[in-house]
């Protein structure tokens, strides 16, 4: 059987996940973090065992022929040949990508000409598929992106309400993030229900520590949280979601700093951080709220901006059949999920306590007499990407 790797290459990781296909079988699984820093740290999972080591891997290409020799060293594959079909996650597809496709040199071209739009994120992936290229040329690539999901959504709710010419010459314009977990949980969400996702109303909630909530509509992305960058939407672990640009400006000028610093703040230093002073996990947030006003106000404004959406989009969707649970704390946290729920029960929305006791497992949590269907899917993104090669293969 042929194998087919799901590549997501950060700023300075290097995540993947290697699939026996058709069959979807996980063969391993792994990171490398610190590229380009002293000592990068490796782990992989494979055969219910688990390699850790530290490498000196300077770039993406040195990360990647370790991660390849390793897969032979290791037993995993016995020759490069059996990987036939790599997939590279992609955060910026713009306007030019409406699905996946097979990369050339005019996509490649694209991702580069985008960099702007994911500053951090797109120039690495572009590292990731030219690293690949040079050691496996002759596999299929495909170039997978976050944002193509949501291309569907209509212009009165991906456009915002600034001169049209700035649209038209720069592309100024929400694009959305996390697309691929969100049509791969819609799509599992529909399966469980024996539904044809068409006719479901569904909110998706990619509740991790970057959090992103989608209206989907007719089987396609209606409306999304996040809008020309990740920052924009709900309240995050680090990132602040939205806020007046006025006050941006203003602080600006209180702070005397510039705006790159403060776009760095509002990414990475705001949020469930900035907020509560304790920290960007929920978990220890949990722990000392009883006790700690900040920690339970940073909680409380967190779920608060979660339901404010979800009424939102209700009302844009006229109703709502399907409520989606996935990500980190999505699939984990039982007090969150609850709290989330009992915002939302004037909308029908209800789950049964007993239910949802459960961690990171594929559960309908749906409370009885509850007229909204919630569930909790755990998200695959890797899957997706998988899949994605599989079919532009053909």
């Amino acid at each position: 059987m042929s194998k087919t790797i799901a590549i997501n290459a950060g700023s300075s990781t290097l995540k993947f996940k290697l699939f026996e296909m058709p069959s979807e079988k996980v063969i391993a699984e792994g990171v490398i973090e610190r590229i380009g820093l002293k000592d990068s740290f490796v782990s992989i999972k494979y055969d219910g065992k688990k390699l850790k080591d530290t490498i000196q891997a300077t770039d993406h290409e040195v990360a990647i022929n370790y991660l390849l020799d390793q897969l032979i060293k290791l037993n995993i594959i016995k020759d490069f040949k059996e990987i036939t079909g790599v997939g590279h996650r992609i955060v910026a597809g713009g306007e030019f990508f409406k699905d996946s496709v097979i990369i050339d040199d005019d996509v490649m071209e694209k991702i580069d000409e985008l960099a702007d739009y994911a500053p951090l994120h797109n120039p690495a992936n572009l590292i990731g598929i030219k690293a690949f290229k040079k050691i496996l040329p002759d596999i299929t690539s495909v170039a997978v992106f976050d944002t193509s999901f949501h291309t569907t959504m209509p212009e009165e709710n991906y456009l915002y309400s600034i001169p049209y010419e700035w649209y038209e010459k720069y592309g100024a314009r929400k694009y959305g993030a996390h697309g691929t977990s969100h049509r791969y949980v819609s799509a599992r969400a529909a399966e469980m229900l024996g539904k044809d996702l068409k006719d479901l109303k569904m909110i998706t909630l990619h509740l991790g520590a970057g959090a992103s909530i989608t209206a989907i509509k007719d089987g396609k992305s209606f409306d999304t949280s996040m809008g020309f960058t990740p920052l924009a939407g709900i309240t995050m672990a680090t990132r602040s979601g939205d806020v007046d640009p006025s006050l941006i400006a203003w602080l600006e000028g209180k702070l005397n700093i510039s705006s790159d610093e403060m776009i760095d703040t509002l990414n990475h230093k705001s949020g469930l951080t900035g907020l509560s002073g304790v920290s960007a996990d929920m978990r220890d947030l949990e722990k000392v709220m009883d006790t700690n006003h900040r920690a339970k106000l940073a909680r409380d404004i967190w779920i608060n901006r979660v339901i404010r959406y979800i009424g939102q989009y209700v009302a844009e969707m006229d109703g709502l059949d399907v409520l989606v649970f996935t990500a980190g704390v999505g699939e984990n946290d039982i007090e969150i999920r609850q709290s989330i729920a009992d915002g939302l029960s004037f909308f029908g929305v209800g789950i049964d306590s007993d239910k949802n006791q459960i961690r990171g497992e594929e559960r309908d949590l749906t409370a009885d007499g509850a007229t909204v269907k919630t569930l909790l899917v755990p998200t695959d993104e890797e899957l997706m990407i998988a899949r994605d090669v599989e079919r532009l293969k053909k």
